[in-house]
């Protein structure tokens, strides 16, 4: 075993409770409790009391009354705070890295060099983003008044995080909300909720005042809708499935709430002939395999050119299975476990029904009955149409199909209702530049897939939802935009009064 968090210390750091409501970490009043689980290892790691719809009120109301002071702090005064933030977090880095691991499965690896490290950099981001905000410059408009544009916090934000990336989803959602003066009430995942509750945490410790960041861990039909559905909360931002983004919008809805969603996916990966075969097949691989395909832009649907097919599969099954399985806080583990052993089965079910209609290359097996592991798998042979290529499956799984013309490799490429992410490989400018304009979807990459960058803008199309995660673009959904006008004639009666009053 390599230098694992200790479980006991988990429970020690955690014992007041998985709640952390106006700067204090308390238990939860729902009455029921639910277990963390170590998926790599089947031991239970934490068992905590959820929150109820009592602890979500107490947390919108740390929130409602800490917002005055925070909107009302100069953009230097929260930019200062949170690069205190930045700071904390990169002094705490290697105990997010093992406690996220510990409760995703993560490979060690991946935790350190990827989730804190770009926690971190979002952090600084949005820390120096604070005091960007912009607004249409002055100007007369209409020849009597001058105009100006103001962005104005939009007060209590309640966001709800999914469990394939805890740690990330909690910055992603915190951090554009409070630079721009907003407070928040985050609901993670019951399954993974140690370091959001440790990134709250980070916050108050760098100075940042109670009540702004808040974390309620309960169920997604008790403390989740409420907290959707709260009068006091301005805005939702969710990310999850599709079929539970419907349902926070529904909710929403009826209080007329600011939304923000970004949903599911089924990433195309697009190989034209003239691509560099070695990089495709290395970037296939990587792009399905990240996180043990638990990510919404991992590689899912590969379209092969009909000259590179043939190889393409052969190197791709040949690479899946050198990849390593194992303990992740091993360094040389690749991939690590599913996130629980339902999420597995259910990963397991959609590759066992696809065995009537396809091809199972290499994989389709589960080799660890102690942990929520299961093998890198390739499939050929599906149609179009078919559930294993149509359906998110969440897990390890790469489908490849053929194509002819480029043209119909595009259409396959948007012929599912998601569009968050792509990736189009070819060497051909016109190829690469026909590519990322037909593909629709809200990044695509040539010659990569993956890579994500503070600076700019993660989020999708059709069904995977609207809203930008990072970037300045994320900042700007954060506020809402207020017009004001200054009549500049002194002038008693103005022309267009005479609408109303005519000659009078």
């Amino acid at each position: 075993m390599g230098n694992r968090f200790q479980v006991k210390d988990v429970r020690d750091r955690f014992a007041a409770g998985a709640q952390y409501i106006g700067g204090r970490s308390q238990a939860g009043t729902s009455g029921r409790t639910h277990t963390v689980v170590d998926p790599a290892t089947g031991e239970d790691v934490l068992t905590y009391e959820l929150a109820g719809t009592a602890d979500v009120d107490a947390a919108v109301a740390a929130a409602r009354d800490a917002l005055p002071g925070w909107a009302g702090a100069t953009p230097g005064e929260r930019s200062e705070a949170m690069h205190r933030f930045a700071g904390v977090l990169a002094e705490r880095a290697e105990e997010f890295a093992q406690a996220e691991s510990l409760q995703c499965g993560k490979p060690i690896k991946l935790t350190r060099e990827f989730d804190v490290p770009g926690t971190v950099d979002n952090t600084a981001f949005f820390a120096g983003a604070a005091r960007h905000l912009q607004g249409q410059s002055a100007g007369e408009y209409s020849g009597d008044h001058t105009s100006y544009v103001r962005r104005e916090p939009i007060g209590v934000v309640g966001s709800i995080a999914p469990w394939n990336y805890p740690l990330q989803m909690a910055a992603w959602k915190v951090l554009p909300a409070i630079a721009a003066g907003n407070t928040i009430v985050l609901k993670p995942a019951e399954l993974t909720p140690l370091t959001s509750l440790m990134f709250a945490r980070a916050a108050t410790d760098a100075g940042i005042p109670d009540g702004v960041v808040n974390i309620v861990t309960g169920a997604g039909r008790e403390a989740g809708e409420h907290l959707v559905g709260h009068p006091d909360v301005a805005m939702t931002s969710f990310t999850g499935s599709t079929a539970v983004g419907k349902r926070v919008a529904e909710i929403a809805t009826a209080t007329v709430k600011r939304l923000h969603l970004e949903l599911g996916g089924k990433a195309p990966f697009v190989v034209f002939d003239d691509a560099d075969l070695e990089a495709a097949v290395h970037g296939a691989v990587a792009g399905a395999l990240i996180n043990t395909g638990q990510d919404c832009t991992a590689a899912t649907r590969a379209y092969v050119q009909r000259p590179l097919y043939d190889a393409f599969v052969e190197q791709v099954a040949d690479l899946m299975a050198s990849v390593r399985l194992g303990d992740p806080f091993e360094e040389s583990t690749d991939l690590g476990p599913l996130i629980s052993h339902a999420q597995r089965d259910r990963v397991a079910a959609f590759v066992d029904r696809a065995r009537a209609y396809a091809t199972v290359v290499t994989g389709g097996v589960a080799p660890h009955n102690d942990g929520a592991y299961y093998r890198p798998t390739l499939i050929t042979g599906a149609a179009q149409d078919s559930e294993i290529v149509q359906a998110e499956i969440f897990g390890p799984v790469l489908v490849v199909l053929p194509f002819d013309s480029d043209e119909e490799g595009i259409r396959l490429a948007n012929d599912t209702p998601y569009g968050l992410a792509a990736s189009a490989w070819t060497r051909d400018v016109y190829r690469a530049g026909l590519a990322t304009r037909a593909i629709k979807a809200g990044c695509v990459w040539v010659n990569d897939h993956i890579p994500i960058i503070s600076e700019m803008p993660h989020g999708g199309y059709k069904a995977s939802g609207f809203g930008k995660d990072m970037s300045t673009y994320s900042f700007e959904e954060y506020t809402q935009v207020k017009h004001v006008m200054y009549d500049n004639t002194a002038v008693a009666r103005k022309d267009w009064h005479r609408t109303i009053f005519g000659d009078r």
